[in-house]
């Protein structure tokens, strides 16, 4: 499930050619420690710790696999990365369309 979670986000960046890192948090530690330490409070589990995929940009923390899921459903991927969405994309079509209301 983690892993088709993961599979999905990096499609989606790659095949809209989005820049994204990959940080294995299984085989380093210093990685989970930072993952772990940089998800917000209100966004961690009641119990456990955040489970991959979490979603950064540099290390702003932008959310999990849901908020990710959610934003692409409302082509609102761009601003969920705290990104401008590019000139003739979904998302930036949406927002002129609002803009002109």
């Amino acid at each position: 499930m983690i892993k088709k979670q993961q599979q999905d986000v990096m499609g989606f960046l790659a095949a809209n050619k989005i820049e994204f890192e990959e940080c294995d948090i299984a085989a380093n530690e210093a990685n989970r420690k930072w993952m772990r330490e940089n998800v917000p409070e209100e966004s961690r589990p009641a119990t456990g710790n955040p489970l991959p995929p979490q979603i950064f940009n540099e290390s702003k923390y932008c959310g999990n696999y849901e908020a990710f899921f959610d934003a692409r459903e409302e082509n609102a991927v761009y601003a969920f990365l705290g990104l401008t969405a590019p000139p003739g994309s979904k998302e930036a079509e949406a927002l002129l369309k609002k803009a002109q209301q």
